[in-house]
């Protein structure tokens, strides 16, 4: 009897089968996925809404330099001032280089070649001191061997809240006094000790283990030698951090050089830009490309140091 049901059941049809179960896998699968989509969807909304929020803030940064770059190629300031409200202020249908030759050529009316010069040299100046000041004060308050270092460290961090403005009379005063004024040395001495840029060094050299200095000097290295070749190499990033904040810093002064400076031969170029509104009708097109040859060397800095900028922002989270 068993063999005759067998028998007629016929042929077991394995691709209806493999079918079925197919339907039945699917069918278990589908909630999964379901759920997944469902959750993976908030997700998703919430990263496309960052980017798009980024690509708003890049525009916001990128249009005014956008449209800064293509109205120094315009030759007519008219045309610059009847554009300014349109679209038609980003386009250049005939670019020129006729302002930056004015202003930069042998013979330009104002001597902006000159002033950009000056800028370079008191930028430099300034960003070289501050990171010899600011290196020595920091290692000198970690690992000297004097009295009172953490009152003399919080009294510098407390002139931090202290603005410059309000010490720029005074000084101007001191300047006068010694004969400083209308220099390169009175646009860079002021900002050399920075309260900040030392507190950060400070922060950073901390964070050297005692053993390195140590094996250094039971090699016989001395004090200052010990601070040259491994407080130093081992703090690049912030090196570069500090070149590329107090470098800017330098650039952009223009409170200070203006009550310091007469003549053009110390004149720096924010101010010698001002002067460019001195008068009742303005050179929007020199103005323009003046602007434009400003902001070049500290782009330049920033993205020849742009990874150890970044490095030391890193470190300085994982620090923290």
């Amino acid at each position: 009897m068993t063999i005759k049901k067998t028998a007629q059941r016929g042929p077991i049809n394995t691709d209806t089968d493999r079918e079925g179960a197919r339907r039945i896998t699917g069918h278990r699968k589908n909630p999964m996925m379901h759920q997944l989509k469902h959750q993976l969807q908030p997700r998703m909304r919430i990263e496309y809404l960052k980017t798009f929020l980024l690509l708003l803030l890049a525009l916001i940064i990128i249009l005014p330099l956008a449209l800064l770059f293509s109205s120094s190629l315009k030759d007519d300031r008219y045309q610059i001032t009847a554009e300014l409200g349109s679209l038609k202020a980003f386009f250049v249908p005939n670019p020129s280089f006729n302002n930056y030759i004015e202003i930069l050529g042998p013979k330009a009316p104002v001597p902006m070649a000159r002033f950009f010069l000056n800028s370079c040299i008191v930028m430099a100046g300034t960003v070289v001191g501050t990171l010899v000041v600011s290196t020595m004060t920091a290692y000198a308050l970690l690992r000297g061997k004097f009295r009172f270092k953490r009152i003399i460290m919080t009294g510098i961090i407390a002139l931090y809240i202290i603005p410059a403005e309000a010490i720029m009379l005074p000084l101007l005063f001191l300047s006068v006094k010694i004969h400083l004024s209308d220099t390169y040395i009175i646009q860079m001495l002021p900002f050399m000790a920075s309260p900040i840029y030392i507190f950060l060094f400070h922060q950073f050299f901390k964070e050297i283990p005692a053993s390195i200095a140590e094996s250094a000097q039971i090699e016989g290295a001395s004090f200052w030698k010990i601070f040259h070749l491994v407080f130093v190499p081992l703090n690049v990033p912030a090196l570069v951090t500090v070149t590329i904040l107090q470098g800017m810093e330098s650039w952009n002064q223009y409170l200070w050089p203006l009550l310091v400076v007469r003549s053009e031969n110390v004149r720096p170029m924010t101010v010698a830009i001002a002067s460019f509104f001195s008068t009742s009708d303005i050179y929007w097109d020199r103005l323009f490309a003046a602007s434009v040859v400003m902001m070049m060397p500290i782009l330049v800095l920033y993205l020849a140091f742009q990874k150890y900028f970044i490095a030391s922002i890193a470190s300085s989270a994982v620090k923290g």
